[in-house]
């Protein structure tokens, strides 16, 4: 968090504000198992990439806190496609699993849009599928990527009325960038996607009200570039190498030069502290709107 206590109003705290999200989440699941339904979330892992291994642990934990049945699947990082594909289309049959997720990334034989087509549209809690990406487009009620319905819930702590705002988006992924136009799109902004073949790119994000950075790229956002009083909200997740007394350390850091921005924006997010908290919650959101869709 930032040392300089005159700016820590100006910081969307995700600690904050994903255990709101969580609390609510945790309250709907306790009316549902009322009913006799008990939400479940079913994890499929290939392989054994460190740190999806972590983020696997910690959506477990997670499950456990707001009530939700979590049941991991690990598979050896050889098996073959048509393996992965029989284990989704039984989960997708078993009525007992409210919610699918493949963690990414898969081995380079696994094709990934492959795996994501074969879940079931309202098990499909990453909302990746097509389908799900159809839905969101036309603005009906669908299953959100979580790391931009995240984004949305944090800008509307601060600005519930975003209509009329110029938001620019850096990067095009379909599991942020796109959605995240569309869902900006969704509450009446006015917005411009940029990326890394954007040429003059300061000259949009100059003129944002809004700006989301997931481009991948440590402090690749300038403080000179930002309009006065802006929103920022910074996806990224770098990690890197810094010198302290003489010993080099790792440190994460964001899309977005912090230390400089806060001193001209009206509000941003922090890394770490700031999305990825979120990206957590909002899947535990989702877990919870996909049990309802099937009931």
């Amino acid at each position: 968090m930032f040392k300089n206590e005159s700016y820590a109003d100006k910081i969307i705290d995700g600690k904050i504000i994903s255990l709101k999200v969580l609390e609510e989440v945790s309250k709907s699941i306790i009316d549902i198992k009322a009913k006799g339904l008990n939400p479940s979330l079913a994890v499929i892992l290939v392989g054994n990439d460190p740190a999806s291994s972590v983020y696997v642990r910690n959506k477990k934990i997670m499950c456990e806190k707001v009530g939700i049945k979590s049941t991991e699947f690990k598979l050896d990082e050889n098996i073959n496609e048509e393996q992965i594909l029989d284990l989704i289309n039984t989960l997708n049959k078993d009525s007992g699993t409210n919610g699918i997720l493949v963690q990414f990334p898969l081995p380079a034989h696994i094709n990934k849009q492959k795996i994501i087509n074969k879940i079931a549209p309202d098990k499909d809690v990453d909302g990746l599928h097509p389908i799900n990406a159809g839905r969101l487009m036309n603005n009906v009620e669908s299953l959100v990527p979580c790391t931009p319905q995240g984004c949305m819930i944090m800008l509307k702590t601060r600005h519930e009325d975003l209509s009329g705002k110029n938001a620019v988006v850096i990067g095009r992924s379909n599991l942020v960038g796109r959605p995240m136009c569309q869902l900006l799109t969704n509450s009446d902004c006015t917005v411009t996607q940029v990326h890394s073949k954007t040429l003059n790119i300061e000259n949009y994000i100059s003129r944002a009200d809004i700006l989301i950075a997931a481009i991948g790229i440590p402090k690749f956002v300038k403080a000179e570039w930002l309009k006065e009083k802006s929103i920022i909200i910074d996806v990224g997740i770098n990690r890197i190498s810094v010198n302290s007394n003489g010993e080099n350390k790792k440190k994460l850091v964001g899309d977005v030069d912090f230390e400089e921005a806060i001193k001209k924006v009206s509000a941003i997010t922090p890394v770490p502290g700031g999305v990825g908290l979120m990206t957590v919650a909002c899947l535990m959101r989702n877990t919870l709107i996909a049990t309802k869709l099937q009931m």
